[in-house]
């Protein structure tokens, strides 16, 4: 039988794992974490009962992504769960960028923006099903869609800053901000609209969903698949060598490519090597866990309804921020995510306390406190919450890292999202998930489509292993056309 070792167990290594098991493979997987999961994992870190996610936690690009889908998820468990609202980012003057479910009711918010709003969004979220699949895979290749895709892609080679002046009004300026912000790169720089236009079609077409008893609850749905292909998962293995890695037909990495380096580079062609070794990575994120009795008391009563909150004031004020993390400088008001799924899934609270994930953006390896500002932004917004704080858990860029060495420095996305990596992945190749190594993959978010719990990034590469393999999938997708050399 041909086997497969997937090393690394997020999603995208669980995807991948599912995927291959699914083709007939013996598949392997080795975990270094004492669980799978890697940034969908979830915690009791306050107070027993009260369910944090660790890092991922708001999915609108995985509830509709077409791998998890093929892979029938609910029939292992996974159910997905939507806020009334699915995102605010208030302004001080006491108003609000809204972002709804619908298109037409989003635009309807934005007063004389709206028209605009629609124009940009409404033609690709009609079409997202077909979309999704060439707009979450890697660019050098046949496109299912060509038409929709350019339709799609024009805009997002935009800087952010150059597709905010459609928008009239500071409260759809601001929300375009906050969203485009995901990106973690400054503002103006090109294809900085990328990932803010996915997430909005990708958003109004499925909603901005969380999962049912936590993100975990998507870790461990993908691990049933796999088990029930007769895949094995080994946890509590943390691989130095490659010479551990048990022999197989192939090896599928959910690492960064600092770490492939480091396991293979006396394999790797030298430029190869380099490329992985010189990867750059991105700011990094400065987690803080909140226990609120009560919840958080907006000012914004629709941000009280809102599953995500964006703090950050105006259009240029995000801006600036992520101007300054991305140049190493903490700025006083940072960007903050406010992260509310207990609205949507209430059986993470306990009582009437209630569980609030909140991260603001701060300099690759930031080592100070960024504590302070993350409350303060909140009580910019929400004067009184302080108050209601029952509870804290800080969860600092050396955290994640520990947890996790995707994550080095803080960097939750596994690397920068510059426009050579967000559009090639670590290396300029054909096939991105092809290490030049024979035999071996790279399946993480270094890759394309990049991060999230979509499981894309692992569903291309186990469509690049079988294609070496000489196999044909039921994953019949666009990975079929993929133009992959190996070398």
């Amino acid at each position: 039988m041909t086997t497969a070792v997937i090393v690394g167990g997020g999603p995208n290594g669980l995807a991948a794992g599912a995927l291959l098991a699914e083709a007939g493979l013996r598949v392997t997987l080795l975990e270094a974490a004492d669980e799978v999961g890697g940034g969908t994992r979830s915690v009791e870190a306050i107070l027993p009962g009260l369910l944090h996610d660790h890092c991922s936690a708001i999915h609108p690009m995985a509830v509709g992504s077409p791998v998890l889908r093929h892979l029938d998820l609910e029939r292992h468990g996974l159910r997905w769960r939507l806020p009334e609202i699915d995102c605010v980012h208030p302004l001080d003057d006491g108003t609000a960028g809204v972002l709804l479910r619908s298109v037409e009711e989003t635009a309807a918010g934005l007063g004389p923006d709206g028209d605009r709003y629609r124009a940009l969004t409404a033609p690709s979220v009609r079409r997202w099903d077909a979309l999704a699949e060439d707009v979450m895979g890697p660019l050098l290749r046949i496109p299912s869609h060509p038409l929709l895709l350019a339709r799609f892609g024009l805009p997002t080679v935009l800087p952010a800053a150059a597709l905010a002046r459609l928008f009239r009004t500071p409260q759809a300026r601001a929300l375009w901000a906050g969203v485009a912000a995901h990106a973690y790169q400054p503002l103006s720089h090109p294809f900085s609209s990328a990932i803010g236009l996915g997430i909005l079609t990708a958003g109004h077409a499925a909603g901005w969903a969380v999962a049912e008893g936590g993100s975990q609850s998507i870790a461990r749905s993908l691990a049933a698949v796999l088990l029930a292909h007769g895949g094995t998962i080994h946890t509590g293995v943390r691989i130095r060598d490659r010479r551990e890695i048990p022999p197989a037909d192939v090896t599928l990495l959910d690492l960064d490519p600092g770490q492939v380096a480091a396991l293979y580079g006396d394999r790797l062609p030298a430029r190869a090597a380099a490329a992985y070794r010189r990867f750059r990575r991105g700011p990094g994120a400065f987690k803080v866990d909140l226990a609120v009795a009560g919840g958080v008391p907006w000012t914004d009563e629709r941000a009280r309804r809102a599953g995500t909150v964006h703090l950050g004031g105006t259009f240029d004020e995000v801006a600036r921020t992520e101007r300054d993390v991305t140049e190493g400088r903490m700025p006083e008001r940072p960007f903050v995510l406010v992260g509310q799924q207990y609205l949507a899934d209430p059986a993470r609270s306990v009582g009437d306390v209630h569980p609030v994930w909140t991260y603001a953006h701060v300099p690759h390896g930031y080592d100070g406190d960024a504590t302070e500002a993350i409350l303060r932004q909140i009580e910019r917004f929400a004067p009184g919450v302080r108050d209601r704080i029952v509870g804290r858990h800080v969860t600092r860029p050396a955290d994640f890292a520990a947890a996790n060495p995707n994550f080095a420095g803080g960097d939750v996305l596994t690397g920068a999202k510059t426009v050579p990596q967000l559009v090639l992945g670590p290396r300029a190749a054909v096939d991105p998930y092809a290490t030049c190594v024979p035999g071996v993959y790279l399946c993480s978010a270094a890759t394309p489509p990049g991060p999230g719990a979509h499981g894309m990034c692992g569903a291309g590469a186990a469509a690049s292993a079988l294609r070496g393999l000489g196999i044909r999938a039921a994953w019949a997708s666009g990975q079929e056309r993929h133009q992959g050399s190996r070398t």
